[in-house]
This record gives C-alpha cells, structure tokens and sequence, in this order.
C-alpha cells in the first residue's frame, strides 16, 4: 500500500498505479468535505460513474447513491458440493444446461411471479418508488443478468467442486439508485452543495427525509439481492442433486460488494460506501473473471482499508476496447484449451468478458496480502453467463 497526498484527505492505494481517470475520479473523493480520515483503493479499483469500482469512502453524515452503484447489493454465493471433480466431470454439462434453462439470464426474467419460492415480497418498505417497482422485482428476482455475472462450477485443490454465483439486485436496484441519485441532485442543487455536479456525487444527508428512504430502500435492495442468488443456487443444487441425490452443502459463504453501512472508524460514526469492495471480516470471496482463478479467503478486517478488501479482479479495459481487442473465436478456443464449458445463449459479445480484459487476480491477491488471507483456490471448469 502506498498514500498519494491531495488537496483534501489522502488517497490510500492498494495495487499498481491507477489509472488517470481512476485516479481522477479518486482525487474528487478525496476533496469531498464529508470524506473522513482517507480513501482506500483496492487492488482491483477501476473508472466508475462518480466513483471508481473498487473505492472505498467513509462519510461523516452524507450517503451517496452512485458511490454505493447502481447494481446495490451485488455480490457472491458460494459453496462446497462435497463432490470430487473425477465424479461430477462427466455430469458437467447436464447440469450445466439444466441450469442455464432454469435461470433466466441477460435480459430475460421469470414469465410467472416468484412469491410462492421466497418471503423476500412479505415485508417490502411502505415507499412509493419502491412500491412501483415490485410488480416487475417479483419476476426479476433469482435471475441472473449479463455483463460480468456469472454462475460458475469451480474446483479446489483437493479436487473438490464448488458452485459460484454472482449477481445484484437486478434492474430493481439499478432504478432505485437512478431515482435517488435524481433527488441528490436537486436537492444539492437547493442547497448549493460544494460538490460540483460534473463529479457524479449527488449526496444526501444521511438523517434527512431522502437519506433515510435511501437508506431503507437501499437496504431492501440488499435483501432482493441476497436472496436472488440464494434462488439461484438453489436452482443449481436442483440441477446437481438430479445427478448426485444427497449432495450436501458446505462451507456456503454469501456478501455483498455494492452498498454503504454505518459503522465506527477511526473514532467517528460513518456511512462506509463500498462500491466493488467487501467488508473484509470473516469468510468472504474474491472471484476471477471468466476462465481464471476465484478465492475464499478470510478478511483480515485492516483498519486502514476501513475493514475492506477487493471484490474480484476488476476491468482493465472498457467493454468495447476488448471487443475489438479479442477476437470472439480466439476466446471461445481459449476457454476450450482450458476445458472450461462456457453456457451462453448469445456469444456474439463475449469478448467483453475476456479474462485479458480484466486485471490479473494472481497480481491482485498479492497486493492485497494485508486485507485477506487466502484459504481455498478454485478454477472454473465451467460457466453460465448471460
């Protein structure tokens, strides 16, 4: 880790040097005047809206919504099946296509209500645009989307296979931050906030009307978000228990990478905005992109990361730059020299998630040996993605 001192607190970097417009992005947080002690960088930080992927604020009373993301809540699941990879090897694909046929991906969503497989609809906050959204949450939730999510099967060291699912909140989260972030803006605009427009850091006082509708909406979002990947890897225990009846669940582990929460640092109460990073106290996950390396490891809770670390390996070229980098036939031969099963209905953009268009998870874990100890390696052999 090394500090790179600025007009407002200092910027603490885990990692190579950022880019410029990372860092740019980066310098803003620093000068906010509610930015408490310091801004810590994870290893995999890369360019965001308003703030970089991979940045950690703490905030004396302010809460941000597009430093918590638009995805709010995305996160990890993951699990051991207690199965050994000569065993599973030969079901691979099986269960694989009967989960890409059961979870909705992309785009898609449930055709039909999912109440009758989760609570998560008994108890949603009395908030009208929360309300607006739930008649579409209730279809959308235990789907995967596209982008950089995934459901993977992996294997350990000892040749044992686990399943991995990444996701969010879905489209749910993403028009809960749009609407929140509009109310930031206006009201900053009110109220002449120091905080330049152009920044993309509309923020809202944390004790205000907003702040706290945010807040508890934000925090359904979380819940939603959960609960979609709990759905999820449901779906992929269905598809290997056709295979393997009995399979039990081990070691499952489940956090979150996009919110904000308050907490106690450095003597004072803030709201701690963790967009693509984890709080880095007991087990958490830090997984690959598609075709390398993913990590549980135990979070080493750092004072000076505000207790956080990476969330994966992080972008190292935007979506279009690797697509016209990376030829569509030499990834898809890539992951097939690798025996990695890629599940996908439309491969027409998966360059986009070329595991050269993100950082090296190898670099990324040794810049961050401070905020986790790492316990269990494992290796795709194979994923869905949308």
């Amino acid at each position: 880790m090394y500090e790179i001192s600025t007009h407002g607190v200092p910027i603490k970097v885990w990692g190579a040097d950022p880019d410029e417009q990372t860092l740019a992005q980066t310098r803003n947080l620093a000068q906010l005047p509610f930015a408490h002690r310091h801004i810590a960088l994870m290893p995999d930080a890369h360019v965001g809206y308003g703030m970089p992927i991979g940045g950690v604020l703490a905030a004396l009373g302010q809460v941000i919504p597009h430093a918590v993301g638009l995805d709010i809540g995305c996160g990890v699941r993951a699990w051991s099946t207690g199965i050994a990879h000569r065993e599973f090897a030969s079901a691979r694909d099986g269960i694989l296509n009967d989960v890409q046929r059961s979870v909705p991906t992309g785009f898609e969503w449930h055709r039909a209500p999912q109440t009758d497989r989760t609570a998560l609809f008994d108890d949603v906050p009395d908030i009208a645009p929360l309300r607006a959204e739930v008649d579409k949450a209730v279809r959308q939730v235990g789907t995967l989307g596209g982008g950089n999510h995934f459901i993977e099967v992996q294997v350990d060291p000892e040749g044992v296979v686990w399943a991995m699912v990444h996701s969010g909140s879905r489209n749910l989260g993403k028009q809960m931050a749009e609407h929140y972030d509009g109310i930031a803006k206006a009201e900053n605009r009110a109220s002449d906030s120091p905080v330049p427009p152009e920044w993309g850091l509309a923020h809202l006082a944390a004790e205000s009307e907003a702040g706290r509708e945010y807040l508890e909406v934000m925090g359904f979002c979380l819940r939603f978000a959960r609960e979609n990947r709990r759905l999820m890897a449901e779906a992929v225990r269905t598809a290997i228990e056709r295979r393997f009846p009995g399979t039990p669940v081990q070691d499952e582990v489940d956090v979150h990478h996009n919110y904000a929460a308050a907490e106690e640092h450095f003597g004072a109460e803030v709201i701690v905005h963790r967009k693509g990073a984890v709080h880095a106290v007991g087990t958490v996950l830090v997984p690959g992109s598609m075709g390398t390396a993913s990590y549980v490891c135990r979070g080493l809770a750092n004072p000076e990361s505000f207790e956080s670390c990476s969330h994966g390996a992080g972008r190292a070229m935007g979506r279009k730059a690797a697509m016209r980098a990376f030829p569509r036939e030499k990834v898809l031969a890539d992951l097939r020299d690798r025996d990695i099963r890629l599940f996908k209905a439309k491969k027409r953009d998966v360059s986009e998630e070329a595991p050269e268009a993100y950082k090296d998870i190898e670099d990324v874990m040794r810049h961050q040996r401070d905020l986790v100890e790492p316990l269990v390696r494992l290796t795709p052999i194979g994923v869905v993605k949308g």
